[in-house]
């Protein structure tokens, strides 16, 4: 209109001067370097301070042995069991609508809630050898607190809701008409699982799977609490890198230390990548959603 000032056209946030963005990033890579590549390099190089031998034998000790199988193993019974439930509990919440549905997602995410060591504290006030149901375990012989059982349990409860919560938005995405199409063409309740539903969320599974594996090898909090710190018996890789670092074995602790900094980092490479596959798979069923509403 005459006589009004014409405004300038908005500048996209993309096209900054050159050396705001040349600062952003200096600024995340120094970021970066501080907190996650000096860290990642100290660990190897005080594993390694004392050698390739020194390094090997702290990884053989009887001891480690012990821990890294322990931690295998409560991982071998945490993962798929919680996997299992996320598959049980997406599938429930995404199909059904049934009284207690919000309570359900909110016990989900108690976990997230409540801190580690807490968890840990109420396994011991619940199956501890001085509890009733603690007390009739330890008469007929399952001990269960400052056990293998116990840290089992312990995993089990903070891992719990990474699958669920991987899958459940998923499942909403995809939506149920394949499934109900294959059933009105014959498919059997198993038959649809496994050819439908499990295909079109398996991305989103094999991403809450790393998450959970992740998890359950690296918790340190519920787990010191229920395990007792029994050398060669109830301590796991954390717990064991913790003991070899109060005894000022530094070289040891830090050799311990790299298997689960490997770990760490093959996380981080399966994150990235399953990332990327769940992303445009949550977008392809966006997209086919709006183009049946249409």
């Amino acid at each position: 209109m005459a006589g009004q000032p014409q405004r300038e056209p908005k500048r996209p946030g993309t096209a900054d001067p050159p050396m705001v963005r040349i600062a952003l990033i200096a600024i995340a890579l120094v970021f970066l370097a501080l907190f996650l590549f000096i860290p990642v390099i100290a660990v190897f190089a005080e594993a390694l301070q004392k050698g390739i031998g020194a390094y090997f034998a702290a990884i053989a000790d009887p001891e480690a042995r012990a821990a890294i199988r322990l931690t295998l193993m409560t991982a071998a019974i945490a993962v798929p069991l919680n996997v299992t439930f996320g598959i049980a509990a997406s599938w429930a919440i995404a199909r059904f609508d049934f009284p207690g549905k919000q309570t359900l997602l909110t016990l989900i995410d108690i976990p997230f809630s409540v801190s580690p060591v807490i968890s840990g504290m109420l396994f011991v006030l619940l199956l501890g050898a001085r509890t009733p149901l603690g007390g009739f375990l330890a008469d007929h012989g399952i001990r269960v607190i400052f056990a293998e059982p116990g840290i089992v349990l312990a995993t089990i409860f903070v891992t719990f809701p990474l699958a669920a919560r991987e899958l459940i938005p998923i499942m909403q995405a995809v939506g149920s008409e394949e499934e109900e199409a294959a059933i009105v063409l014959g498919a059997g309740g198993w038959q649809m699982f496994f050819r439908v539903t499990l295909p079109n969320v398996k991305w989103g599974l094999l991403y809450g799977l790393v998450l959970c594996n992740a998890r359950a090898m690296g918790e340190f909090g519920a787990v010191s609490v229920v395990s007792g710190h029994i050398r060669g018996h109830t301590n796991t890789m954390p717990l064991y890198v913790e003991i070899l670092y109060n005894d000022y074995q530094f070289a040891a602790a830090f050799a311990v230390s790299s298997l689960l900094t490997m770990l760490a980092i093959a996380t981080l490479i399966a994150k990235r990548f399953l990332g990327r596959r769940v992303v445009p798979a949550k977008q392809e069923q966006d997209d086919l959603a709006i183009k049946v509403a249409a």
